[in-house]
């Protein structure tokens, strides 16, 4: 007996959004958006450290979405996966291209209320980290950017970044390793009581 031939996507999974979008559909093009620009983004702001060069990285993930979209195959990889790869993949090529450090924003974005105790801590702290993962290597920060800040699987991971489990789980150790010896000054110097 023939296997069954796959059902059609639900109407309001991506894979139908992505087909519709073949069909040149602007509303879906703009639920995609809804659904995925607020990661893309972040990914990018996290790997290039600079709001508008995010923004471009953004905007330029959407472009190939849009020219994939006749070739998207609904039993490929998960949408979300596949645009967080060419958001990093887009990343980690401007970084190379400019070949200098990123400086470091004025602001952190995401601070919570200006009267909440402990807020130049958290300040302190977030650019210390930033600091940090901007001094990793591109694969290293694209790794825990996607695992620890978009909440990807290693499997997802893996895939966004074109290599395997095994590899993903290395470039994370390195990372955290490196992460552990950047951060302990900042550490210690946060944790310890004011005089």
């Amino acid at each position: 007996m023939p296997p069954a031939p796959p059902l059609p996507p639900a109407a309001d999974s991506d894979d139908a959004l992505v087909l519709r979008l073949a069909g040149g559909s602007g509303d879906a093009m703009a639920a995609l958006s809804e659904r995925h620009l607020a990661s893309v983004f972040g990914c990018a702001w996290r790997i290039l450290g600079d709001r508008a060069e995010a923004e471009d990285v953004a905007q330029e993930t959407f472009v190939r979405l849009l020219r994939k979209a006749p070739a998207w195959q609904p039993d490929g990889p998960a949408l979300r996966s596949w645009l967080l790869r060419v958001a990093t993949n887009l990343c980690i090529d401007r970084r190379r291209v400019r070949a200098r450090l990123v400086p470091m924003p004025d602001e952190v974005e995401d601070l919570a209320a200006p009267d909440r105790a402990g807020v130049e801590d958290d300040l302190a702290i977030r650019r210390a980290v930033h600091r940090a993962l901007r001094g990793l290597p591109e694969r290293q920060r694209a790794a825990l950017v996607l695992v620890h800040f978009h909440g990807l699987s290693g499997r997802e991971a893996a895939g966004a970044l074109g290599t395997s489990e095994e590899a993903l789980e290395s470039l994370l150790a390195r990372a955290r390793r490196r992460l552990r010896q950047v951060l302990a000054p900042d550490v210690k110097n946060l944790l310890e009581p004011v005089s």
